[in-house]
């Protein structure tokens, strides 16, 4: 097997991507020592993802559901493997014949969890483009702003979602972006949409032979408080992140069928809402606008073995589990946030389920620690998944020993490489990542979420994370969601603070308050109680369910 840190020369007629990865010196240490991982140096992840299914006799397997109403959930239809590759090919020969595309070109696709979003992607990667997928809820000013940073030329958008990129095409606009010279809507009937195009050309369509090491897909982190960070990966990222946690932890096989919230232009979505099924021959159910009544009735309906979701989402789905049929439910995956004990158990109460908790990172694809079935431990996230290793660090680097906190650093196939950001020599010291969170390790390898590194709270001397007082939070009934964070004070330098939406028929005041304190006091080190609680509707988060702590932060005292 050859070296992962040594690159391959590039396909690519433009370099954009490869001349812009982060110097040599500032690389995570590659490891590709499992046989799984054994690519050959030239590689597309679409074809693997779905010509080789179709070439081995499996084109009449469903591949993806969806819907012609989104709204209602409603006009159900399916595509098989050939019908995939099909739809594939057609938008791949636009792509290069139509709007004269070279490989390297960077693409902008938006667009919700459909199957022609699905198809988008695949042909973008399979054309030797570079895809750069954008959350549905993103305005015209970030869309800009990712345009610009990824020198994007062209788009492929879901006309219910182009209102918000016209602005990036319109000289003179503030949010105008030269780069960005055509766009193309799909989920259109107009004589120049997607779907016309398509019809105009043959359903046949070479890959264009990339290498092993060249870029397809650069995700944009969510949720940050900065400028977003464009993230490289490699068409064989694709690949390892369905060779390995899908493989190892969920045993996935070619009967499963996949549902889920999470968006597929965000790599925890792209992984197990589309590349994970298609890696093993599986289907997915690809919905958008989901509730926690409408992800339950999926799982039902399609008989769904693994669901992805955030906590939050789970904790709702909870009260009324008892009301749909989820037998067929294998893998509930909660991932995105850290997953409060207090609703994991109350999941499993609900509906007999183990929950399988992960963590990973737009930076590292997908998910590096995690346990499923017999292995999950309370309390903890899991052990390091086959093909990657973690270790807890201190500030100077060095291991700790087990029981003590410190910085996760974790390294093994992925790893961040930033599009050209000094943000780089953050995220990466000695060759490993770091993904800023807080945690502890027992002598049996299991690791066990602390806090974010700047939500750890630090109250006259003691060390609070604020999640476990979120958790201790959750377990009061009267309780439905929570945020923790530290607010200034002068006599304490900080004083944790929480934020919380109460379930129906109780009530907001100093009452509440008060009872929410002790509770806390009760379940946990007193030291660690809200010393201030806010009662709020509702609680921000980003499109993927993560609650946003920044925002809590900004609130007034009194909000």
């Amino acid at each position: 097997m050859s070296d992962w840190n040594d690159l391959l020369p590039s396909s690519h007629a433009d370099t954009f991507t490869r001349d812009r990865l982060p110097p040599k010196d500032q690389w995570p240490v590659f490891m590709a020592d499992l046989p799984e991982l054994n690519y050959p140096d030239t590689l597309n992840a679409a074809t693997e993802l779905v010509d080789r299914h179709v070439q081995q006799g499996r084109g009449q397997r469903t591949a993806l559901h969806g819907v012609t109403n989104i709204d209602q959930h409603s006009g159900a239809f399916s595509w098989t493997y050939a019908e995939l590759q099909d739809k594939v090919n057609r938008i791949a020969q636009v792509l290069t014949h139509d709007m004269g595309l070279v490989p390297g070109n960077r693409i902008l696709l938006r667009g919700g969890n459909s199957p022609m979003m699905a198809a988008c992607l695949l042909a973008t990667i399979k054309a030797g483009l570079v895809a750069v997928p954008t959350m549905p809820l993103l305005r015209a000013g970030e869309l800009a702003t990712i345009i610009d940073k990824a020198q994007v030329s062209a788009a492929l958008c879901d006309s219910l979602l182009a209102d918000e990129l016209q602005p990036c095409t319109t000289a003179g606009h503030a949010h105008h972006t030269p780069s960005l010279r055509q766009v193309v809507l799909f989920r259109s009937a107009a004589a120049d949409g997607l779907e016309q195009r398509m019809q105009r050309h043959s359903a046949s369509f070479t890959a264009h032979p990339t290498s092993r090491d060249d870029v397809c897909l650069i995700a944009f982190t969510s949720g940050t408080t900065g400028k977003p960070k464009g993230t490289m990966h490699f068409h064989r990222d694709v690949l390892a992140m369905c060779d390995l946690f899908p493989r190892h932890i969920l045993r996935m096989g070619e009967d499963d069928v996949v549902c889920g919230t999470p968006p597929i232009a965000f790599t925890f979505g792209l992984g197990g809402l589309l590349a994970f099924p298609l890696r093993y021959g599986a289907s997915t159910v690809l919905l958008e606008k989901h509730t926690p009544e409408t992800l339950l009735r999926t799982v039902a309906q399609y008989r769904a073995t693994q669901c992805y979701t955030a906590p939050t989402m789970y904790r709702q789905m909870a009260t009324m589990a008892k009301d749909f049929d989820l037998s067929s439910l294998r893998h509930p995956v909660s991932a995105g946030e850290a997953l409060p004990d207090a609703t994991r158990q109350l999941w499993e109460q609900a509906t007999g389920k183990v929950m399988t908790d992960g963590i990973g990172g737009t930076e590292v694809i997908h998910i590096y620690i995690s346990s499923a079935g017999a292995q999950v431990r309370r309390g903890s996230i899991g052990q390091v998944v086959p093909g990657y290793t973690a270790q807890i660090v201190g500030d100077d680097m060095q291991p700790v020993p087990p029981g003590t906190v410190g910085r996760l650093a974790v390294r093994g196939p992925t790893g961040c490489k930033y599009l050209e950001d000094p943000r780089q020599q953050d995220y990466v010291k000695d060759g490993w990542n770091l993904p800023g969170d807080t945690f502890v390790m027992d002598a049996d390898g299991y690791f066990s979420y602390q806090a974010r590194n700047d939500d750890m709270i630090i109250s006259a001397g003691y060390n609070i994370a604020g999640p476990e007082v979120e958790s201790a939070l959750l377990q009061h009934p009267a309780v439905a969601e929570c945020g923790v964070v530290g607010m200034p004070d002068e006599d304490r330098g900080q004083i944790v603070q929480a934020f919380v939406v109460l379930k129906p028929g109780h009530s907001a005041g100093t009452e509440m308050e008060k009872a929410l304190q002790e509770h806390v006091k009760q379940a946990i080190a007193p030291f660690k109680y809200p010393r201030k609680v806010v009662f709020l509707p509702q609680l921000p988060r980003t499109e993927t369910g993560k609650l946003q702590r920044f925002k809590l932060r900004q609130l007034p005292p009194t909000a």
